[in-house]
């Protein structure tokens, strides 16, 4: 098995200097240790920002985590002024990150498998010509703290703030803010439980 990984890795080499490379041309800044296992998709709005922090892992092939991922790591901004923030020793796989206003995500929280982050709407809420009108399309920033754990499959929605150490379930719909030292699931996310308090690691990001 670990010579399996060991030529997996071997082979993902070469796409994560090409994906590199094109974070260079795009202009998206990314820290030291940035690990790409599959080259993710990435595009970025005029006047917009992608930072990336230090020993952060992005995972867009099935090979390197238990549940498989349904697509590549997907990171866009949308509309001008828009920021993406990613701190340090973050682990995403397969996770979707859109951000109109600005997405921000604390360090070493972790993504389970296929999470999506969004903080708008895409589309207005007024049926009248909703497929063609970008008129009224609510967003607002969404902030995920230091230390939080998704887990596969959860969306999470504009104007969301999730508290520091806390754990959301798999395949929540989070669409309302999350208190620190929590554990929330459900569809809409609801709080479950408590964490025994802690100041958590990460602070420097």
């Amino acid at each position: 098995m670990r010579l399996v990984l060991r030529i997996q890795v071997a082979l993902s080499y070469p796409f994560a200097l090409l994906a590199k490379l094109k974070f260079y041309i795009l202009g998206v800044e990314f820290g030291e240790g940035l690990s790409l296992l599959g080259p993710p998709i990435v595009s970025r709005a005029p006047n917009t920002k992608i930072t990336i922090g230090r020993h952060v892992m992005l995972c867009s092939w099935s090979w390197f985590t238990a549940l498989g991922v349904n697509h590549p790591v997907v990171l866009r901004t949308l509309e001008p002024g828009a920021r993406i923030k990613i701190g340090d020793h973050v682990g995403i796989s397969g996770g979707t990150i859109c951000a109109a206003q600005s997405v921000t995500i604390g360090a070493y929280t972790m993504f389970g498998a296929n999470v999506t982050v969004t903080d708008t709407d895409f589309h207005p809420i007024a049926a009248e010509n909703r497929r063609y009108s970008n008129d009224d399309v609510k967003s607002a920033p969404v902030v995920i703290g230091h230390n939080v754990f998704v887990g596969t499959g959860s969306i999470i929605l504009k104007g969301v703030t999730i508290g520091d150490n806390s754990v959301v379930g798999a395949h929540s719909v989070v669409s309302r803010d999350i208190p620190c030292n929590t554990i929330a699931a459900g569809n809409p996310c609801k709080v479950l439980g408590s964490l025994p308090l802690s100041t958590g690691v990460g602070r420097e990001a």
